[in-house]
């Protein structure tokens, strides 16, 4: 089969995440209405995007569906901790996995997110920060081998990506964060299972913890808006 490589991301990508983050910022509250041709007409896309977007954030449990378009859900307290405690589960068995193959392990993606989080730490560049943050995480599913599981953190990682925009922001220094992430990757790099696993724990009980925060904190900037 011959194709032409895919240069940029899809109209539906960026919709999809361009939404993803309105919701998870707060900047559509709950209840809000969208429809499918008014939501087109914003980003100026045809209906297909933003059709395929709106299903995606529908399985994600950020919408749901209502007579003609659907309805924001948003997030709220239960879905941090169901979709916390799924990360815990997943990134703790890629942490085991990981460090049972770290005799063969190739650690050059992991030195590579860690030196940009530094980098960004620095620069104070929070978006950039994130991204490295998550290239860090998702390097562990890389390492550990196992496909599946890999596939299952693809499937979340976005929604994950769009919540640590939030929550870096909250962060003036960076620079404790980086050296929370450069412990983490010591510990596995030496088998320090058990350490490196609480360590895990600590880093998304804080996490979680922060998008608390910012979900608390809602309301009130929506009113000073």
């Amino acid at each position: 089969m011959r194709v032409s490589p895919i240069s940029r991301p899809s109209l539906g990508a960026q919709v999809l995440d361009q939404l993803r983050a309105l919701v998870v910022r707060g900047d559509l509250a709950p209840g809000t209405h969208l429809v499918e041709g008014k939501v087109a007409e914003e980003f100026s896309v045809s209906r297909g995007p933003v059709r395929d977007a709106l299903r995606q954030l529908e399985i994600e449990g950020l919408v749901e569906p209502r007579s003609r378009g659907v309805s924001v859900r948003g997030l709220d307290d239960d879905d941090l901790r169901e979709l916390y405690a799924l990360r815990g589960a997943l990134e703790g068995l890629a942490i085991r996995e990981t460090i049972a193959r770290r005799a063969d392990a190739e650690w050059s993606a992991l030195d590579a997110a860690l030196r940009t989080m530094w980098q960004a730490a620095d620069a104070r560049d929070p978006a950039r920060f994130a991204a490295a943050d998550m290239d860090f995480h998702s390097a562990f599913y890389e390492l550990c081998g196992n496909r599946r599981l890999a596939a299952a953190w693809a499937t979340h990682r976005p929604l994950f990506a769009a919540m640590l925009d939030v929550t870096n922001t909250r962060d003036r220094d960076l620079h404790p964060t980086a050296q929370d992430h450069a412990d983490l990757a010591e510990l596995i790099r030496t088998g320090a299972a058990e350490p490196a696993l609480a360590t895990l724990d600590a880093h998304l009980a804080g996490s979680q913890e922060r998008m608390r925060a910012s979900l608390i904190e809602l309301p009130a900037r929506r009113r000073a808006s």
